[in-house]
């Protein structure tokens, strides 16, 4: 490096990276540091590229590593940056590009070693590289300065005092994404860090004060979506895809932190990498749902989850109770306007889940607005196309779906919601619909996929549990939501006969064979039942709660109503069936009594008066469980409310 440009294939033969890693100690005053920041780099584009830079400069940091502790340069490396950072806020002010230049490159170099050291070795090797004693080269003591603990303290001051200018967009950017590697260590462990360096610098000492400021500067910069500058406005080569060379490694490591936080897991599919307006966004995104899955530390909850717990809204001026520390005010409005144009990305789909799972300020705010169909649509969308998304996009998508629908006042407003023309919905032209009707379609949609696909048990259990909680709020249901429901119940019905005969047969095979091993078609069947009777359950609750308002539903039922007699005296769903088959029979006889020939419309209406005469305390009534509390863990346990009949006692789970 130095004052030309370098190129990847020079950076092995480059005197300046060899005179930092070799064994010759640099002071923090020499003159050579101005040289060695005085570089542009192009930007890697792809991660071809970003491999190249690696394999390129992987013998210059294990010389580092190796001659570190004698020469202790990444100290003066650190101390030059450290001394430089002092000054940035004047340099903004007085627009010194310069000097903004070179402090950027010096913590872009801290990041790519960084990282490598991170890899090499463990947190007790990584922590004496920056624990230096000049005064005594070589020998580490518990008096030595610890640069590290400095750094991130640093760094802290960096992303929340210097103001965001063109000219400080790269290095606000660099400094997001230098703690992200920072926080990368968990990768390189297989079981849970609880007392990591992390947790000694992050959750304690010097770095604790900054916790709340930390994380509403975050917030704001996830808000905001500020776009880097335009070419020519800062000194630093523009990049083509809007980001510098450190944010391609660090968005490297985050998407291996991204597994560890996330539900992806073996034949999940990769995400895709949409293009980026705001990589200041996208790394301050990134940094803040790492911090808040820090595990506790042995001694000490996490502080940055405490202060996503409890930030308030800047219209709420009721004092914060004395017990809850490092807490905030921000823009609620402003926050959920980014939130509901930023769901097409899993990581904004993660905070979402976290704050209306954590924050109940937040899901009071969310719950109560009257334009919910902002926020909801995207999370259909997200799993309308779920063959495109990976596996936890959609399930942090439809857990979200699950907490929105533990709220009554959600169930029965969204119902009363109207949306014209779905444009992305291409089964069927819907000129108009509720959006409750909508979110039908889509979860019995994911249903069926999941059925053909990836028969994903939990998937089917959380998308049923999500139509239950809403079941005794359906309202004035499109007749193709509620064709659809009848659908879903027919499916089921057919792939329960196929399985019972599969059973059969191999019970009549087993007879005349015993060396041959039989499939569990026992275990299937049970599956398959457990589903049906949840399906049951639905529709039973729709009918005791709401008949009156449902007349497309009650069509439906009435025109498949054969499906439901191989049900009607099987033991497992007798008590279900008692109201759905109560219903069809009343039905059935007023429409006898009405004649033949009759046309869609005038059923209807038959229907419609007979809602009316039907004695209300002839439908078994059911018992509403209590709301479940969410979502306990992340992601462990996932449950959901179950505002359903006396049969329905337990709650459902997912994990």
């Amino acid at each position: 490096m130095g004052s030309n440009s370098s190129r990847i294939g020079d950076l092995p033969k480059n005197e300046y990276l060899k005179k930092l890693s070799g064994t010759e100690s640099v002071s923090e005053n020499d003159p050579f540091w101005n040289q060695l920041l005085s570089f542009s780099f192009p930007a890697p584009t792809s991660s071809t590229e970003l491999k190249l830079l690696e394999e390129a400069t992987v013998s210059v940091c294990r010389s580092l590593v190796v001659n570190n502790p004698r020469t202790g340069n990444l100290g003066a490396l650190i101390k030059v940056f450290l001394s430089r950072t002092k000054e940035l806020k004047l340099s903004a002010e007085c627009q010194n590009h310069i000097f903004i230049w070179q402090t950027h490159n010096a913590l872009f170099i801290i990041c790519c070693l960084l990282k490598v050291f991170i890899c090499e070795m463990s947190e007790e090797e990584l922590q004496l590289h920056f624990t230096y004693e000049e005064k005594s080269p070589g020998s580490y003591s518990s008096d030595s300065e610890d640069l590290l603990e400095e750094l991130l303290c640093c760094l802290m001051q960096l992303i929340t005092d210097i103001p965001l200018l063109d000219i400080t967009y790269e290095i606000s950017v660099e400094a997001v994404s230098t703690m992200v590697v920072f926080l990368s260590c968990q990768l390189f462990h297989k079981e849970v860090l609880r007392q990591s360096i992390s947790h000694k610098y992050l959750m304690r000492g010097r770095c604790l004060p900054y916790t709340s400021k930390l994380v509403k500067t975050l917030l704001y910069n996830f808000i905001r979506q500020e776009k880097p500058p335009p070419p020519g406005a800062h000194v630093l080569p523009q990049q083509s895809d809007g980001g510098g060379l450190l944010y391609g490694l660090a968005s490297g490591v985050a998407t291996g932190l991204w597994t560890v936080f996330t539900l992806g897991g073996v034949g999940s599919k990769a995400a895709a990498t949409p293009e980026l307006s705001s990589p200041l966004a996208n790394q301050s995104l990134l940094l803040l749902l790492v911090l808040a899955n820090l595990t506790d530390a042995a001694d000490t909850p996490n502080p940055y989850r405490q202060a996503i717990m409890s930030f308030k809204n800047t219209q709420d001026s009721s004092p914060f109770p004395s017990s809850i520390p490092h807490a905030f005010q921000i823009n609620f409005n402003s926050l959920y306007t980014a939130l509901c144009e930023q769901q097409t990305s899993d990581q904004a789909t993660l905070l979402l889940y976290t704050l209306l799972h954590q924050n109940s300020n937040v899901r009071t705010y969310m719950l109560a607005r009257t334009d919910m169909e902002n926020l909801v649509l995207p999370i259909l969308e997200i799993l309308y196309h779920v063959e495109e998304r990976n596996s936890h996009h959609v399930y942090m998508a439809l857990i979200i779906l699950l907490i929105l629908t533990e709220d009554d006042g959600f169930n029965r407003s969204i119902h009363e919601v109207i949306l014209k023309n779905i444009t992305w919905y291409s089964e069927r032209v819907l000129t108009e619909i509720s959006l409750g009707s909508l979110l039908i379609l889509v979860v019995i949609r994911t249903i069926q996929y999941n059925m053909t696909r990836t028969r994903d048990k939990y998937l089917h259990t959380n998308c049923l549990a999500a139509l239950a909680n809403m079941s005794a709020q359906f309202r004035s249901l499109h007749q193709y939501a509620a064709q659809r429901i009848i659908s879903l119940f027919s499916l089921l019905s057919k792939k329960h006969n196929k399985v019972l005969e599969q059973a059969t047969q191999s019970l009549r095979g087993s007879l005349s064979s015993n060396d041959v091993p039989l499939p569990d078609y026992a275990q299937d069947l049970n599956v398959i039942e457990e589903v049906i009777r949840m399906m049951l359950e639905i529709i039973n609750s729709c009918l005791t709660n709401s008949l009156h308002h449902n007349p497309n539903l009650v069509y439906a039922l009435l025109y498949k109503r054969d499906l439901f007699e191989q049900f009607r005296t099987h033991p497992s769903f007798q008590d279900i069936m008692q109201n759905i088959d109560l219903v069809i029979t009343f039905f059935s006889s007023r429409l006898l009594q009405a004649g033949a020939e009759l046309s869609v419309e005038r059923v209807l209406e038959i229907i419609k008066q007979g809602a009316v005469a039907l004695p209300k305390d002839r439908l078994k009534r059911c018992r509403e469980q209590p709301p479940a509390n969410g979502l306990t863990s992340f992601p462990d346990s996932f449950v959901g409310k179950t505002p359903v009949c006396p049969w329905m006692e337990k709650r459902f789970h997912i994990f």
